[in-house]
């Protein structure tokens, strides 16, 4: 008789086992299914305030990107011995856009190398040195384009980006140039 006894301990051993098994999975399933329930009301909510429908309309433009020849110039320093080496990318509201700027691209790149000569290598090692560069190769993109940028308008948006200026933004988005890109910058 000490036989039966014994099979029928691992037997209910293995059944308490299974059931705590069960008891899990059921917790998994019922927390997954609270945070896909409270992951699907916050999505609609969004919806609701008009925040997700902005983002997917912001989504949809994809610019287009026109990367210039990497450009070598003599800088403005004295005694004339250090030079740059840039490469510009430009991003662009449309493939119009870059068509476009490459009918008038040597008038764009002499105009670029222009700029940078009349600036020195310490001028241009600095942050502030590079971003008033990047806005004068717009303005001097732009120009041949028919799309006058003024300095002062694009300094005031690269240091307040979230302000409310929509005459300036209105301007500035009008240009189908939108940023200047530097894709190496080498001073030597």
């Amino acid at each position: 008789m000490s036989a039966p006894i014994s099979a029928a301990a691992p037997v209910k051993a293995k059944s308490k086992k299974l059931i705590v098994i069960g008891a899990v999975l059921a917790l998994l399933v019922i927390v997954g299914a609270g945070a896909a329930w409270f992951l699907a009301s916050r999505s609609l909510a969004e919806e609701d305030d008009g925040s997700a429908p902005a983002r997917k309309e912001s989504a949809k433009v994809v610019p287009t990107f026109l990367p210039l020849e990497n450009m070598v110039v003599n800088l403005a320093d004295p005694g004339g011995d250090r030079f740059a080496q840039i490469g510009i990318t430009l991003e662009l509201a449309d493939t119009k856009t870059a068509e476009q700027i490459k009918q008038y691209l040597p008038s764009i790149r002499s105009g670029i190398l222009l700029l940078v000569s009349q600036r020195t290598s310490e001028e241009l090692l600095q942050v502030e040195g590079k971003e008033k560069l990047a806005s004068d190769i717009l303005r001097e993109v732009s120009r041949p384009l028919g799309y006058p940028v003024s300095s002062a308008k694009l300094r005031r948006e690269v240091q307040d980006e979230d302000a409310e200026e929509p005459a300036a933004r209105r301007k500035v988005e009008k240009n189908p140039v939108q940023r200047v890109l530097f894709s190496s910058f080498i001073i030597q």
